[in-house]
């Protein structure tokens, strides 16, 4: 579930967005959304999903970037790429911990947990040494507020829920590292070549995950072929490479409180196709959860326009 935020030296406008760059957004939440719902409709071993999903992606990606980034990918830093390599091992970890919650607890519960990525990275900046701003600080306190009101409702309906929101919230903790080191690659390294290293490496690293455990990585049913397909390309490639094309243009708060979109998408998909309708006392929860969130990134971006630079990740499940 990643999508990665192209730097550049100019700050993209923070004014409303045009009309096409509000449509690409649209299709990128929408592609986006579609994660979490065909993660738990697939009838595929978690671990496998995981691998398959990237996989499939750098069969796709790698190719293109040998073909246009050749020389960039032979000149890279032993820093840079080692670097590089740490953002894949951090993105499997993201997966491994969050695709196995969707077997637990709800789509819309474990969305929104692993969208508290952006909060996770604030607090990995502080920790490196970057200010945060006190609105920063309120958004994290309304959004833990928000995760343990949400953890006492699940649990009240289900123990299995304990479970599945724990490793949805260590998966938006990866997440959150996973962002830090990749804000620090995207400074030398284009999407291309940074996406195409990325995602080889977390596909590698899931694959010997799967060996290890005897996940199984293949026999499965073709409509499960056809989730799986229909993630990458949804999920994987089309929402996260609109968001990027996006970025380009329009500011990467808007993008990322766009992005938040997704909680409710995600929901909505899974009360239609797979009948988890969240209980009205988790509806609270989520709202706080969402807006804890909306502050930071809030934050982040009032922050950026003062550095004058881009400087968020955003990540899409």
């Amino acid at each position: 579930m990643t999508a990665s935020v192209r730097r550049s030296s100019a700050l993209p406008p923070e004014g409303r967005p045009a009309p096409g760059d509000l449509v690409l957004m649209a299709v990128g939440v929408l592609g986006v959304s579609t994660s979490g719902p065909l993660i738990a409709a697939t009838l595929v071993p978690a671990l496998a999903i995981a691998f398959w999903r990237n996989a499939l992606a750098s069969g796709l990606l790698v190719p293109y970037a040998l073909a246009t980034r050749r020389d960039e990918l032979r000149c890279l830093s032993r820093r840079t790429g080692l670097l590089a390599v740490l953002a894949g091992a951090l993105l499997a970890l993201h997966f491994a911990a969050w695709i196995p919650s969707l077997r637990y607890t709800s789509v819309a519960s474990s969305t929104a947990l692993v969208c508290m990525q952006a909060v996770w990275s604030t607090v990995f900046s502080r920790l490196t040494g970057t200010a945060v701003s006190r609105r920063a600080w309120v958004g994290l306190a309304v959004a833990v507020g928000g995760v343990l009101v949400l953890t006492g409702v699940d649990v009240s309906l289900s123990g299995d829920a304990l479970l599945g929101n724990g490793l949805a919230l260590l998966g938006g903790v990866f997440s959150g590292a996973y962002v830090v080191v990749g804000g620090t690659v995207r400074r030398t390294m284009s999407t291309t070549a940074y996406t195409s290293v990325c995602y080889l490496v977390c596909a590698l690293l899931l694959l010997l995950v799967c060996v290890a455990t005897g996940s199984a990585l293949w026999g499965y049913a073709g409509w499960d072929w056809g989730r799986l397909a229909a993630l990458t390309l949804a999920a994987q490639l089309l929402g996260h490479s609109v968001f990027n094309t996006v970025l380009r243009r329009v500011s990467p708060t808007v993008v990322s409180l766009a992005i938040l979109i997704e909680v409710p998408g995600a929901a909505l998909l899974a009360a239609m196709f797979l009948g988890q309708v969240p209980p009205l006392a988790a509806v609270p929860a989520l709202a706080m959860i969402l807006l804890g969130i909306a502050l930071v990134i809030s934050a982040q971006g009032s922050a950026m326009a003062r550095r004058g630079q881009t400087e968020v990740v955003a990540e899409a499940p």
